[in-house]
């Protein structure tokens, strides 16, 4: 379990803290490929803080020169600056809020970042090297506040504060006064929320929104980061709810509540399917050996008696070289990384065929059934329900686009989606 503590922090967490939920980045499986390390991991447990640290909104400062700017900023008090004009800057001060908790979001390293986040790319890695390939995600990029009294809802901002206590949005920012006269604003690649209904019972997708500066909720911009903010959605809020997912531009994180977590399956739980699995001694049909699914843990790397599946038909079998089909025959059609088609020993399905590997992210199954289904093409097995919910889910990609993904290696799911796995048992 992460604990309270982040890097530099000393505050000492209380016996048993109010745990307000978590936040789990898609795409990891259960942990970062080279290990989770401080603040910089696959989940991030919100806790409440042993002191009070949120902040709300107090004073506005409209100001003309840039001595008044500073003179405002050397208060040391958190702020929101609007700049309208060369000119003209609108500055929102935020004062102490006992009653909330924050915790901020990004791809920054710095102190005020609770959470440190990079780009996902398909296939479980993370973002490439930034110099290659330039993270999407801001440096600051949302906060979440929690309330510290039940029922500890929490809510999503976009934009974190910086070292000096500051977001700023700039001349060319998406940024406007409301009617009751208040300022908000939008971030350059946005954040962007889905609050599910029913999660995980009967789980039905809601409809993608961007969040702004202060909370309020609109309907997405044309692109990802276009000048004009989308609608007001009336009546809609960005209180997380169990489920709800999280867009940064870069990486789609999923909050599941405290309560939420006490009915989720556990690492024990899934362990538990995967000895179940294994007990029952699922044969390869060709082999004639018994194949058994690695521990969750060491379920990275191949090993001989590895599961694999023929993506087409769902007939597993043991790792072997049949029914290769002519060199240069490559599959297209099933997501990213194509891959050479094999045709099935047992009903001559000609398709993909990829070992199989146990979903380790419990937070991402929304019930806790065995494993007999597999996402299509990468080859992780879960629960019928769980696969059925996630490939009704696209997830935002690119600067308008939508597609479903594996939660558990981000990898664009194919059409079909996934596949029912048939075992063919031990013949003794």
């Amino acid at each position: 379990m992460n604990s309270p503590k982040k890097d530099g922090d000393d505050e000492v967490p209380v016996k048993d803290p109010v745990k307000y939920g978590e936040l789990v980045i898609l795409g990891y499986n259960g942990s970062l490929p080279c290990g989770d390390r401080g603040r910089r991991k696959s989940r991030f447990a919100l806790y409440r803080r042993a002191k009070a640290n949120g902040v709300k909104p107090s004073a506005v400062h409209i100001l003309n020169t840039p001595q008044d700017s500073k003179a405002v900023h050397s208060r040391g008090q958190h702020s929101i600056s609007f700049t309208l004009s060369r000119n003209q800057t609108v500055v929102v001060e935020y004062c102490h809020d006992n009653s909330t908790d924050m915790f901020q979001i990004g791809r920054s390293t710095e102190s005020p970042i609770d959470f440190v986040v990079t780009d996902t790319s398909g296939g479980g890695k993370e973002g490439e090297d930034p110099s290659i390939a330039p993270s999407t995600i801001s440096r600051f990029a949302c906060r979440v506040v929690c309330e510290r009294n039940p029922p500890y809802t929490a809510r999503i901002y976009a934009a974190g504060f910086d070292s000096s206590k500051n977001i700023f949005l700039g001349e060319k920012a998406t940024k406007w006064k409301n009617p009751d006269g208040h300022m908000d604003g939008l971030t350059t690649n946005g954040v962007l929320v889905m609050h599910p209904g029913g999660f995980p019972e009967d789980p039905k997708q809601g409809l993608w929104r961007e969040i702004s500066v202060c909370g309020d909720v609109y309907a997405l911009r044309e692109t990802r980061s276009g000048p004009s903010r989308g609608k007001l959605a009336e009546g809609e809020s960005s209180a997380l709810r169990d489920g709800s997912l999280v867009d940064l531009c870069g990486a789609t994180l999923l909050w599941r509540t405290g309560e939420g977590l006490m009915r989720a399956p556990t690492l024990r739980h899934l362990e538990a399917l995967r000895q179940e699995l294994n007990a029952s001694r699922p044969q390869c049909p060709v082999g004639l050996s018994t194949l058994a699914f690695p521990s969750l843990p060491r379920s990275h790397s191949l090993e001989e008696r590895q599961p694999w599946v023929y993506l087409t038909c769902g007939h597993v079998h043991g790792r072997h070289d049949w029914g290769q089909r002519a060199e240069g025959q490559v599959d297209h059609g099933d997501g990213e990384g194509s891959t050479t088609r094999r045709e099935c020993p047992l009903c001559r399905t000609v398709g993909p065929y990829v070992p199989l590997w146990l979903g380790g992210e419990p937070a991402v199954y929304v019930d806790a059934g065995a494993p007999t289904h597999t996402f299509i093409p990468c080859g992780h097995v879960c629960s019928e329900k769980t696969v059925r919910y996630w490939a009704e889910t696209p997830l935002p990609h690119g600067t308008h686009a939508f597609r479903p993904v594996c939660p558990f290696c981000s990898t664009a799911l194919g059409s079909p989606s996934w596949s029912r796995l048939i075992f063919q048992g031990p013949i003794d």
